[in-house]
């Protein structure tokens, strides 16, 4: 392994909101529970060191002392930029001063070919999954635990080893990852092969159980499996992708490719949920999920990637009070917007895969 230092809606869609100015002065729509969050956008905060270049970017996680780390993908750069390619794990302060950084291969674990995400849990320790299912290399069936300053400390699963939905030991290509400091677990968004949220023991990364949609246990692995009885269609996931825990308990999922979010406990009994997006150009939807930073966490802040957009949700009433962006490289707009996260000031941070960026949205205070 490479080391770097510091040294070098259900309920109702509401009115569309237009990108007002650079600077994402949002109004306040007529159906919003809550008011409208306004943000600041800033894309040239991140200062890369050694003249280095982002490759696909995507994912982003916030650590205990604000500190963002980003995960990028090396592999996606031009041949010609690969000798100036970024670490795959970088780290940065609340400056976004480069802190250090690590990832590649290396002795005892297997890299994932394609980086999706990364969580940062209590002890500062760094959790990765890759997404990859080509058929001519191993699938990132596996997720990998190291130390905060890049010291490999285990391999949950194997390449290209999954056996499908209800595979204890193996993931399929698994999406996000959410580390539950208080519960001591992770919880995995496995759902690029498989159709399922897993949970693992923080501690030991041992297996303690999973559900599929509406909660189901074993996970249906037909994208089109049948609800259970009182629920609407469909009754699998089809692309679970994002996972976040609400300080309340609350588990929130994105299922991309059913343009929909399923709330559910910690145990997975299920909740509800709510439409995302429904009826646009793309219908892959809901991507990346994040909570604003406030006590009651007001706001469910959900990633749009196929329509370049980011949704802005009351919680409490799991309705839409707004939305912003589209496709392109300004300031507050969007180009494949993936995985969130937010830090304890309420500024959120997008990590644009095709865009190659982390775009920082600093919240602006109420006039």
């Amino acid at each position: 392994m490479k080391t770097f230092s510091k040294a070098a809606p259900w309920r109702r869609r509401a009115v569309e909101f237009a990108l007002a100015t650079a600077a994402c002065a949002l109004a306040t729509p007529v159906y919003a529970a809550a008011p409208m969050p306004r943000f600041t956008p800033d894309t040239n905060w991140l200062k890369l060191p050694n003249g280095w270049i982002l490759g696909e970017t995507s994912a982003v996680a916030v650590d205990r002392k604000d500190h963002l780390w980003v995960l990028q993908r090396p592999r996606t750069l031009a041949d010609a930029d690969k000798g100036h390619a970024a670490p795959p794990v970088m780290e940065f302060d609340a400056n976004g001063r480069f802190v250090q950084g690590f990832g590649g291969a290396g002795a005892g674990y297997d890299w994932p070919l394609t980086e999706h995400s990364l969580a940062v849990d209590a002890a500062g320790h760094v959790w990765i999954s890759g997404n990859n299912r080509a058929k001519a290399e191993a699938a990132d069936d596996m997720v990998l635990e190291f130390s905060g300053d890049g010291r490999f400390i285990r391999q949950i699963g194997k390449a290209g080893a999954s056996k499908g939905d209800t595979d204890t030991d193996n993931f399929n290509a698994p999406a996000d990852i959410f580390a539950d400091d208080r519960g001591g677990e992770v919880y995995i968004a496995d759902g690029y092969g498989n159709h399922r949220v897993i949970v693992l023991d923080g501690s030991t990364g041992a297996y303690r159980r999973m559900w599929g949609a509406y909660g189901v246990t074993p996970p249906p692995a037909a994208a089109d499996a049948a609800p259970p009885a009182g629920q609407p269609a469909p009754g699998s996931f089809e692309a679970v992708h994002g996972v976040e825990l609400a300080r309340d308990g609350k588990l929130y999922v994105s299922d991309r490719n059913h343009q929909r979010i399923q709330v559910f406990t910690r145990d997975g009994h299920y909740l509800a949920q709510f439409a995302v997006n429904p009826g646009m150009a793309s219908p892959q939807t809901a991507s990346g999920i994040a909570l604003s930073a406030d006590p009651a966490q007001t706001y469910l802040y959900v990633a749009d990637w196929g329509n370049n957009e980011l949704l802005v949700y009351d919680r409490a009433a799991m309705a839409l009070v707004g939305k912003f962006g589209s496709k392109g490289a300004a300031p507050g707009q969007f180009t494949g917007p993936h995985l969130l996260a937010t830090d304890s000031k309420g500024v959120l941070y997008v990590a644009e895969a095709q865009g190659r960026r982390v775009q920082r949205l600093v919240p602006q205070r109420a006039r």
